[in-house]
């Protein structure tokens, strides 16, 4: 009998170890896709970044995005600006280091960056709070729904406001 109940105390907390392993391993997965958002410097280097290989601006919402980016706010155009893309991939290799790429995939196409370009959207992401995975021999950032809105009038303010950024951080 005592065999039988230690049997059955072993089995019962070998089980409670697989469920707390099993809630903790995807409690965490759902909490890091949960959407997530950054204000100010990050948002606009985001905003930025991002800005510059979409397909959805137009030549002078880019050229306007940018010259804000490079510290040349100008309240010529009033309107806010939106940076939307669907998803945003980045690999950095850990053990080819110099392998880096990017996928940006927007409503209307993909892009594909790989070296200094990505290095730039990578290492944006990261300052921005993306944590990337790694995964065998990778690390990897990917980031969903990304939603940047950039209101000059507020930036040229100096109030720390004026770009704001949402997103899903999909690991």
């Amino acid at each position: 009998m005592a065999k039988r109940v230690l049997k059955t105390s072993t089995a019962l907390f070998l089980f409670a170890t697989l469920v707390t392993t099993f809630v903790t391993a995807f409690g965490q997965s759902a909490a890091l896709a949960a959407p997530a958002t950054t204000t100010g410097p990050m948002a606009l280097a985001v905003g930025a970044v991002v800005a510059r290989y979409s397909p959805l601006l137009s030549a002078y919402e880019k050229r306007l995005i940018a010259g804000i980016f490079d510290g040349n706010v100008k309240v010529g155009d009033k309107r806010k600006l939106s940076v939307v893309a669907e998803t945003v991939t980045c690999k950095v290799s850990n053990v080819a280091i110099a392998e880096r790429s990017c996928e940006l995939t927007f409503k209307k196409g993909k892009r594909s960056l790989k070296g200094r370009e990505a290095n730039e959207v990578y290492a944006t992401l990261a300052s921005a709070g993306i944590v990337a995975e790694g995964a065998a021999g990778s690390m990897i950032q990917n980031v969903t729904k990304l939603n940047c809105t950039l209101d000059p009038v507020v930036i040229k303010d100096n109030s720390g406001g004026g770009a704001d950024c949402s997103f899903g951080a999909d690991q």
